[in-house]
């Protein structure tokens, strides 16, 4: 076990090894993803967001599916700033939220390449998860 941690102290200070580059490149895709996302749930210049929200959400929260997908907006800019500091919480609680979006997008009985999607990015975000382990020292 000892020899197990002192090759992933060696291997967290190497920084020209795959895994490491791997480890960055999901650790700014799971930042700058999320924020990006969440900011447009505000300007709406990539799609209107609303789409997305299954009917029977927006029923459950009596209409106000517009008002949800804002406060969706800010909880996804917080994941994001949270991946950048703490990934190795934040990428489990991106790839869990992820998962919570394909379980809406299931709902609307579309968008199934979506949420095809956004299963590769849950995986990605626990991936990084798994790589903060070693990486975010």
């Amino acid at each position: 076990m000892e020899t197990a941690l002192n090759n992933d102290s060696v291997m967290a200070r190497d920084t020209s090894s795959p895994g490491y580059q791997a480890y960055q490149i999901l650790h700014i895709g799971f930042t700058v993803a999320p924020v990006l996302a969440g900011l447009d749930k505000f300007l709406g210049l990539m799609t209107n967001w609303d789409k997305y929200l299954a009917p029977q959400v927006n029923s459950a929260l009596g209409g106000h599916g517009h008002q949800f997908m804002l406060a969706v907006g800010a909880i996804e800019v917080i994941a994001g700033i949270g991946v950048l500091i703490k990934p190795r919480i934040f990428a489990y609680v991106v790839g869990v939220w992820l998962l919570g979006i394909i379980g809406n997008l299931l709902l609307t009985g579309g968008y199934l390449d979506v949420a095809l999607r956004d299963l590769g990015l849950s995986l990605g975000a626990f991936a990084l998860a798994r790589l903060s382990a070693i990486y975010d020292k």
